[in-house]
């Protein structure tokens, strides 16, 4: 496995300095973040700066696993469900630009709607994944889509049932655990049914069940990460873990993205040398 640092959690930070800071603090990989709102929104990402970007990547060793375009794909009007898969098959164009050698970051995204949607929408949805997923295979890209709590998928189950309803090689999941915790779902019941389907991997730290929880940069709260990491890597789990700070979090007066990377790394590096599972190197 691999440890990664997402720019969901450093929003205004020039693409230049994340970069730089997540090498500098011992990270393999880095996942860019390019929903509104972002420095590497995809508005930005022209010819010219995508290779630059790549050039950055390079320069610093550091791997990019994955794409954040987080997107409802129950958006409601025509109007709004063309937008949404326009900007998520931008977000392939620029996954497969940002190819390094055989390895192409995955597209993550969101799915939308909420957990009594489910029965209604689940053809729905899985239909408009493979729409977007038959786009992304003529990129070789990985569509990786993210249960979220709070959403129609919001299981592991929903989950497996949805993959299967797609049934397409290149949709897996970008399974990030902290959904499954604050509902209440045991480590042991979402990482066996989901490790073999993952992707790509988040991490943040999270305290309390719904509806009184909140997301944590990790080391704030008392998520195990050394049986994450173990139980992860007895599913047969060997990608990128990679951790994400929730908005949640980003709102805190006194947030500081440079210092959260830092505490973040901090945690999970320990974490590792704990489990005793081995941390890739760079391959960049």
């Amino acid at each position: 496995m691999r440890l990664g640092y997402s720019t969901w959690g450093m929003p205004e930070v020039p693409i230049d300095a994340a970069i730089a800071h997540v090498a500098r603090l011992g990270y393999e990989g880095i996942e860019l973040a390019v929903t509104a709102g972002y420095s590497t929104e995809l508005s930005t990402l022209n010819t010219a700066e995508t290779a630059r970007i790549a050039g950055l990547l390079r320069e610093h060793r550091l791997a990019l696993p994955s794409l954040a375009a987080h997107s409802t794909l129950l958006a409601e009007t025509s109007g709004e469900r063309a937008e949404v898969m326009h900007r998520l098959r931008r977000a392939c164009d620029v996954a497969a630009d940002l190819a390094q050698g055989s390895s192409t970051p995955a597209v993550a995204t969101t799915l939308g709607g909420q957990p009594p949607d489910w029965p209604r929408v689940r053809h729905l949805l899985a239909e408009r994944i493979a729409e977007l997923a038959h786009y992304a295979a003529g990129r070789s890209v990985t569509i990786a889509l993210e249960p979220h709590v709070g959403n129609a998928v919001d299981t592991p189950a929903r989950t497996v049932e949805l993959l299967r309803l797609v049934d397409l090689p290149n949709v897996l999941v970008n399974f990030d655990i902290s959904h499954y915790e604050v509902v209440g779902i045991p480590m042991t019941e979402s990482i066996s049914a989901l490790a073999g389907h993952a992707v790509h991997a988040h991490v943040k730290d999270q305290r309390g069940v719904v509806p009184a929880f909140e997301f944590l940069i990790p080391g704030e709260g008392e998520f195990d990460y050394v049986e994450y990491l173990r139980q992860m890597a007895s599913h047969g789990y060997r990608g990128f873990v990679t951790v994400e700070i929730s908005v949640m979090v980003q709102r805190r007066t006194d947030y500081d993205p440079l210092a959260a990377a830092a505490r973040a790394y901090a945690t999970l590096a320990a974490a590792f040398r704990r489990s005793g599972i081995r941390r890739d190197l760079r391959e960049c």
